[in-house]
């Protein structure tokens, strides 16, 4: 079984960018994690995220972005776009976000929308509902305004081929 390094691979794919005023600058950061069961200090086993440096195809990472206004006034128009990592396969509803609107592309990027309004063109040149396992990126549009020192979270799981 060969296993995939993908914290390097990770921060080279997770381009995530954003669009906003330029006196409000935003941080932006990723995390690749995955759930391990521990035992909390009662003796319960409970599921908590570690931070992941290599894993074999087949493990679930869960993606995370988190973007914090560093400026002095409120943000606004911020946009996180994160591309599917290559050789995974996203997980269906499984983005997240508080306070986002998530849209997906199917064409590497170029346009988005709700997965519902997504279709795909099959080799017979029929139509069909695109898949989770169809998109290559994720947007996630705040609503609203960042308000200074305060952070967003988006993200999602995908798993390994």
């Amino acid at each position: 079984m060969r296993t995939l390094f993908i914290v390097i691979a990770i921060a080279v794919q997770l381009a995530a960018t954003s669009a906003i005023a330029q006196q409000n600058p935003i941080l932006v950061k990723n995390i690749a994690e995955t759930e391990v069961e521990k035992k909390n200090t009662q003796g319960v086993v409970e599921k908590v995220r570690v931070p992941l440096d290599k894993a074999p195809p087949g493990t679930e990472v869960i993606y995370t972005t988190t973007f914090t206004n560093n400026g002095s006034k409120p943000a606004n128009n911020i946009a996180i776009t994160n591309p599917v990592p290559q050789n995974t396969a996203y997980v269906g509803a499984s983005a997240f976000g508080d306070n986002t609107d998530v849209t997906f592309s199917i064409d590497g990027g170029k346009t988005y929308a709700a997965a519902d309004k997504l279709r795909v063109k099959t080799p017979e040149g029929r139509e069909r509902p695109a898949l989770p396992t169809d998109y290559t990126h994720i947007r996630w549009t705040y609503r609203g305004d960042l308000a200074p020192a305060k952070t967003g979270t988006a993200g999602f799981r995908a798993v390994i081929k």
